[in-house]
């Protein structure tokens, strides 16, 4: 949960003395980049990244998206960002000619433009001779606006047809445009079906070739950093960080890809909703794994299932997408109020707050219904965007129940700001819906809600539901069921003594830091490159 970041005066040149992995005698700090398609403003795990190696002696830039086309650098601590600008081209099967699929569609869009600006002089000219004509006429002592002008009537019609010729073609055009996007068409179906089956892992260059994008453009700003890790987030840059790495031994040079696995690609909901987004995505992601020096990820079953699908030598590393120790270095005064205090509440009304993605996966309805059932209880939802339709929607269900009073919006802060910011809420809320990515790790608000001694209402996924019944730290309640999440919050509040007494001992807190994270993290990035540096020595 991040707010954008203000730009830090530091130094982060290139010279010192050898850090951690060695330059082989260059006389500067090894230099690690991170690579990331969001903007890295809401992505804390990015942020505690870049920070926290910058710290163990990493020269740091994160390259990320630009959001709107607009090019930026800031600071992270010791870290640069970089984001960049990505241009997206069509899908080669959304640039073929539609003769065969409807023949009066356009066959390009300039055919189009040219056609409708045509249909517009022609009708601008009719205008005009008719003006003419009845001016002519006007002058032998007839009313202007009775005249007709009948020697123009073939004129008429043609402009008509015209214009309905061309609505009739730009219908057909959108209507071509419409089945390519959804691919409903058999014809779209096998043919996606015969790539998946026949093309293997490089099947995504037919499906998705908007991956090629950002390598064209992260490419170039990866080659002049000339780094000594690439730290890949995600899927859809693993394939940059993977032709990066292949460049660089081209041009002589040795640098580790350590790509870092978010999520168990089969197993999310996609983002996209074009049917072929998501094979794409699974094709690409299976094409460069193998070139991974080094993979972490978020817990111990997805690094199972990780190693299975791909193959992998070694086990990931995992890499807890914890909050800064409040006790630490990277944990700064909250500068402002706490949620509580934003609210406007008492410190005797009971605030349940969820923070994080507002995606309807997340179950931000289920916790608007309960609320019903909750007459005193008051709820702050921490989001990023909250013009987005996931929470306009809650939002208008909450005014059709009369709760709007009691749902509050609150913005996102700072990583090292979370805990702090939260801390004065009664419980914590993960009312997250069964998706298999949801039930296989402990998610960040998980860790933020424990460090700020929260009880923690979570749903029955599998992962943090057994956690939460391990160490007694909250309730448990059935994904989407409104009635049993309303009792968990109902026994929270009676007792939340209760909960917070598994903060005392039972919660391993000392492990839950991002800086004992951060050591596994450097250890990754200092074994990764001594092995590939061993491999060509």
């Amino acid at each position: 949960m991040v707010a954008p970041q203000e730009a830090e005066h530091v130094t982060s040149g290139s010279g010192g003395s050898d850090g951690p992995g060695g330059t082989g005698g260059t006389g500067r700090r090894p230099r690690v980049a991170i690579l990331v398609d969001n903007d890295v403003r809401r992505d804390s795990r990015v942020q505690k990244q870049a920070r926290s190696m910058a710290e163990h002696g990493w020269e740091v830039r994160v390259l990320g998206l630009a959001p709107l086309g607009a090019e930026e650098q800031w600071h992270i601590g010791g870290a640069e960002v970089h984001l960049i600008k990505v241009e997206t081209r069509r899908r080669p099967h959304e640039a073929r000619s539609p003769r065969w699929r409807h023949p009066l569609a356009f066959p390009s869009p300039i055919r189009e433009q040219q056609s409708r600006l045509s249909s517009q002089r022609r009708a601008a000219d009719l205008t005009l001779a008719v003006g003419r004509a009845r001016v002519r006429a006007a002058g032998r002592g007839r009313r202007l606006h009775r005249l007709q002008p009948w020697h123009l009537l073939p004129l008429r019609v043609l402009v008509k047809l015209a214009e309905r010729l061309h609505a009739t073609r730009r219908d057909a055009t959108q209507e071509v445009r419409r089945k390519r996007r959804s691919q409903v068409d058999l014809v779209d179906r096998v043919a996606t079906s015969f790539h998946v089956r026949f093309g293997g892992a490089r099947a995504w260059r037919r499906l998705d070739s908007h991956l090629y994008d950002f390598d064209a453009h992260y490419g170039p700003a990866i080659d002049a950093f000339e780094p000594d890790v690439i730290h890949a987030n995600d899927f859809r840059m693993l394939g940059s960080g993977a032709r990066a790495k292949m460049r660089a031994l081209m041009a002589g040079r040795h640098i580790a890809l350590v790509w870092d696995a978010h999520e168990y690609l089969p197993g999310i909901k996609p983002w996209s909703p074009h049917p072929r987004w998501h094979v794409a995505q699974m094709a690409h992601e299976n094409e460069f794994a193998g070139d991974a020096d080094a993979v972490v990820t978020v817990s111990a079953e997805l690094g199972e299932m990780l190693a299975e699908r791909h193959h992998l030598s070694e086990q990931p590393a995992v890499v807890l997408n914890c909050p800064p120790d409040p006790a630490g270095s990277q944990t700064t005064p909250l500068p402002g109020p706490g949620i509580r205090e934003l609210c406007g509440l008492a410190a005797d009304t009971p605030l349940m707050v969820y923070s994080g993605s507002p995606s309807r996966q997340r179950g931000l309805g289920t916790v608007v219904e309960a609320m019903a059932q909750l007459p005193d209880v008051h709820c702050a939802f921490v989001v990023a965007l909250p013009d987005s339709p996931p929470v306009v929607e809650v939002v208008e269900r909450a005014r059709e129940l009369g709760l709007d009073d009691r749902l509050h919006l609150l913005p996102y802060v700072a990583p090292e700001h979370v805990v702090a910011y939260l801390s004065s809420a009664d419980l914590g809320l993960i009312p997250i819906e069964h998706f298999p990515n949801h039930e296989i790790a402990l998610i960040t608000k998980f860790f933020e809600y424990s460090h700020a001694r929260l009880p923690i209402v979570v749903s029955d996924v599998r992962a943090m539901s057994g956690q939460v019944r391990a160490t007694g730290q909250g309730e448990v309640f059935t994904a989407g069921d409104v009635d049993d999440l309303a009792r968990a919050v109902r026994a929270v509040v009676a007792d939340p003594a209760r909960y917070r007494a598994a903060y005392d001992g039972a919660v391993p807190l000392h492990e839950w830091t991002w800086e004992s994270q951060a050591e596994i993290l450097d250890a990754v990035y200092r074994e990764a490159l001594a092995k590939v540096r061993a491999a060509h020595a």
